[in-house]
């Protein structure tokens, strides 16, 4: 089986919509696909959550979405609605989500 992790890193909705977009389409198509939540992306997880947007709820209910990183969402203040959201925080790199984790089982890694 392919294996893709997706990491998000920018935080404009439209641009991480088609991070949404691309592995709800890899899982359809039979990948093992997953994304992380990086950088200015992990801002976003409140106005999807609380904006009832069908697409990212899908995401939480396949479980297709790997994690939200610790580190950043600290920095940029939204930890602890994170901590509280349906979404794994991760941080196993110095707070952040390392690649290795993923390139050590096989994934291709494709960050955005």
């Amino acid at each position: 089986m392919k294996k893709v992790v997706i990491f998000a890193f920018n935080g404009n909705i439209m641009c991480f919509m088609h991070n949404i977009l691309n592995v709800l389409d890899l899982h359809k198509k039979g990948y093992e696909a997953t994304l992380v939540i990086e950088g200015e992306a992990v801002r976003l997880i409140k106005e999807l959550i609380e904006g009832k947007n069908k697409l990212f709820n899908q995401m939480i209910e396949l479980e297709l979405i790997h994690g939200v990183c610790k580190a950043c969402s600290a920095k940029l203040g939204v930890l602890e609605y994170n901590e509280n959201s349906p979404i794994n925080i991760i941080g196993d790199m110095q707070g952040h989500p390392s690649v290795s984790q993923f390139t050590e089982r096989g994934f291709q890694v494709i960050t955005l």
